[in-house]
């Protein structure tokens, strides 16, 4: 699932625990529905529609691989920074996967 609503990404935000690698900030924190939810943030400054789709769709399957399965129940968002969009799969995928691991 995703968390869809505004509210729902700044309580997370604010309230939850976070970590920061060069290219994404990630915060998260717990939830009582027994399964994980995602929420990705990309920013718009200077960027056009493809870049950032392309970049949300590139978070989301990375996520979808590797994390999803291992995650808790928590809310977890992933806003990416603007270095983010020159970085390649690679170099996103290990940054996330070492970030999951120290949510878990």
């Amino acid at each position: 699932m995703r968390l869809a609503r505004g509210s729902e990404l700044t309580a997370c935000w604010e309230e939850g625990r976070r970590l920061r690698t060069s290219h994404l900030d990630l915060a998260w924190r717990p939830n009582p529905m027994g399964h994980p939810r995602l929420g990705i943030v990309v920013p718009r400054f200077q960027f056009t529609a493809v870049a950032r789709n392309r970049l949300r769709r590139r978070v989301k399957e990375i996520l979808r691989r590797d994390a999803l399965a291992t995650l808790p129940a928590v809310d977890l968002v992933v806003r990416a920074k603007r270095a983010a969009y020159a970085a390649s799969f690679a170099v996103l995928r290990a940054e996330l996967a070492d970030l999951v691991r120290r949510v878990t």
